[in-house]
């Protein structure tokens, strides 16, 4: 497989009037594709590992010019061990999502009273009766809420560095799963009714949030890389279809793809049950039962992975790979500062920026440190263009987190004849386990075969349009509340009841917000996964679940706008957010989709990044 740059690139580099070579990531499909098929050497003596060379990439042949453009392509075939892990995902996810979708009810409303008494678990057994527990009101439920996913989606970072640097994904996994299940077990002892009714119930509550909150980041940034890497095929390979006889070829971009969509169907179904099934229990037995349930199934997990050890492909820790990619940055810009922003973003820009930094171009001039190949450069190169892709993305998560709060309590205001407020909520992951199967095996299909190339950036604008429609529909509804609800503007306050509004009417947004999610949020992993350096993708994935926790940062500043009246205000700024975001998106990104066929073309690294530090070896890795 190819590493470094061609013999061209060194001699022009050498030059004494040198041509600007164009990097491999800006290369378009043509170009990319002669690189690969010419390959190259490596361009340094201390290149600590071989590439991967598996053999799924040696199946069929490899594709010209021609059959890249003209021949049909389909997906390989998915490996039985992805969907073990993917059982695992759903076991943690209705852990997570059975407990998280309690918080709301938990923390804004009071423990029901029935004929003057209080009770003692939170639970109300009447038709139309409201669970509760702390009774801090909506205000304080949106921020710990919030605060909860900010947190959550910061520490995938942390889990990506102890991955990708010191334990490796797998180990790291077992050790996110340990503070989960402590977590879990704090949220019990919270909600046990001795602790509910004795005002010492925040305290093991909050810590509950905060460990498994921390849990959950560290197993999100490596369970969906651990999942993916699990198919081997790396490179486009003509085969013949075994239905219809034809040439084919069996592109490993729709492949993965595929992975994604079915993984996040099984973490839709994951939370789906454990969202329905934990609010009837919160309703009818009370929260400490609806904390344990979820705990008793989240501890498959560990079983289930144990059991599958030896089967599954695990990359090893790889040293100070993050710390050489900085180091890799810092050196690319130096000397191209400079007090006008425009004249710093041109030189960023530049053509030589990556190429300037490049063993084959250093040569006996490169720093001790550089201990990789030109090929990791472009990888690098790449994996940044991908982190740049997500700058727009927190803008859309503000949309989807209303679902974890506002829409809830939104619910409570409605007509819901029996049904708990916050089931409704189980219409977006409803939504996404009917519309992900269509989506794999009709809608994407047709669009390839009609020739339509929907990229990964096309599909992830047209997610920041559907959710922006969604909060459009929840401040229609809100507008509806305020109008005919008995207490006019202040409705989450109203003891008269609720609004003449069937519940059901949520279905618009959270199905919308459920069809947004397939082109936004799965597209954003599988974007991490395929952009990054094969070293670094935890950190990279991480670095898209970072974005939601970044959302969750500026969902602080409409912590003001979560209470009545202001609620339509609230839902309304949020839509025009998302709907300025996916403009500014496609704009900014418009660049990296032309080059889209390029930068899945871009050669294999040689550089592992492996140090004396670490002793683990892959078994499945070829000399």
């Amino acid at each position: 497989m190819a590493a470094a740059a061609g013999p061209n690139q060194v001699d022009m580099a050498l030059s004494n009037e040198p041509k600007v070579a164009t990097p491999l990531y800006e290369m378009n499909e043509k170009q990319a594709f002669a690189e690969e098929k010419r390959g190259s050497s490596a361009t340094s003596h201390d290149l600590n590992a071989a590439p991967v060379e598996f053999e799924a990439d040696l199946v069929g042949e490899t594709p010209t010019e021609e059959e890249l453009r003209t021949l049909r392509r389909v997906s390989g075939k998915i490996p039985w061990q992805i969907f073990t892990i993917a059982f695992v995902e759903l076991c943690e996810r209705f852990g997570y999502y059975g407990c998280q979708v309690l918080y709301t009810n938990f923390v804004q409303q009071k423990l029901p009273v029935i004929d003057g008494v209080v009770q003692t678990t939170g639970k109300d057994p009447r038709a139309e009766g409201q669970p509760g527990g702390l009774g801090m009101g909506q205000r304080a439920s949106f921020g710990i809420g919030t605060f909860n996913s900010f947190w959550a989606y910061t520490t995938p970072i942390i889990g990506a560095i102890i991955a990708d640097e010191y334990l490796g994904r797998f180990n790291t996994i077992f050790i996110a799963i340990a503070f989960s299940i402590i977590g879990h077990i704090l949220l019990i002892i919270s909600a046990i009714p001795s602790v509910l009714t004795g005002n010492a119930a925040i305290a093991p509550f909050m810590l509950g949030v905060i460990v498994l909150g921390f849990g959950t980041g560290a197993f999100k940034a490596n369970i969906s890389p651990l999942i993916a890497e699990q198919y081997k095929q790396t490179k486009p390979r003509v085969i013949i279809d075994g239905k219809t006889g034809e040439r084919v070829i069996s592109d490993p971009n729709i492949t993965i793809s595929r992975i994604f969509l079915y993984f996040y169907m099984f973490i839709n179904m994951g939370s789906l049950t454990g969202q329905i099934s934990m609010v009837y229990v919160e309703k009818y037995v009370g929260f400490w039962c609806a904390w344990l349930l979820p705990t008793i199934m989240f501890c498959g997990c560990p079983v289930v992975l144990w059991l599958c050890r030896n089967k599954y492909h695990r990359s090893p820790p790889t040293g100070s790979v993050l710390i050489r990619a900085f180091k890799l940055l810092g050196l690319a810009t130096k000397g191209k500062w400079s007090i006008n922003p425009v004249t710093t973003r041109r030189n960023f820009k530049g053509e030589r920026f990556w190429e300037d930094v490049k063993p084959s171009h250093l040569g006996s001039n490169k720093p001790a440190w550089m201990q990789f190949d030109d090929a990791w450069v472009d990888q690098v190169a790449r994996g940044l263009r991908a982190c740049s892709c997500f700058t727009w993305i927190p803008l859309y998560w503000l949309s989807y987190n209303q679902m974890n709060n506002n829409l809830t309590s939104q619910a409570a205001t409605m007509t819901r004849n029996g049904v708990p407020n916050d089931i409704i909520t189980n219409l977006n992951p409803i939504s996404l386990v009917i519309f992900i199967p269509i989506v794999d095996n009709f809608l994407y299909p047709a669009l390839r075969k009609a020739g339509i190339r929907f990229t990964p950036i096309k599909r992830i604008a047209f997610g920041f349009m559907l959710a922006s429609m969604a909060m459009v529909s929840a401040s229609v509804i809100q507008y509806y509340i305020y109008k005919t609800g008995p207490c006019g503007n202040e409705m989450n306050s109203c003891e008269e009841g609720p609004a003449p509004i069937n519940v059901w009417t949520q279905a618009v947004p959270y199905v919308l917000v459920g069809f947004s999610e397939i082109f936004t949020s799965i597209t954003g992993l599988e974007f991490a996964f395929t952009k990054a350096p094969k070293n670094m993708r935890s950190l990279v994935t991480s670095y898209w679940h970072f974005m939601s926790a970044f959302s969750n940062a500026i969902g602080q500043a409409l912590v003001s706008l979560s209470e009545d009246p202001l609620l339509v205000w609230n839902y309304g700024v949020v839509a025009v957010l998302a709907f300025i975001g996916g403009i500014l998106f496609w704009i900014h990104q418009r660049p990296t989709d032309r080059k889209e066929d390029a930068l899945n073309m871009l050669p294999d690294s040689n550089y592992v990044g492996k140090d004396r530090r670490h002793s683990v070896e892959n078994p499945d890795r070829a000399a």
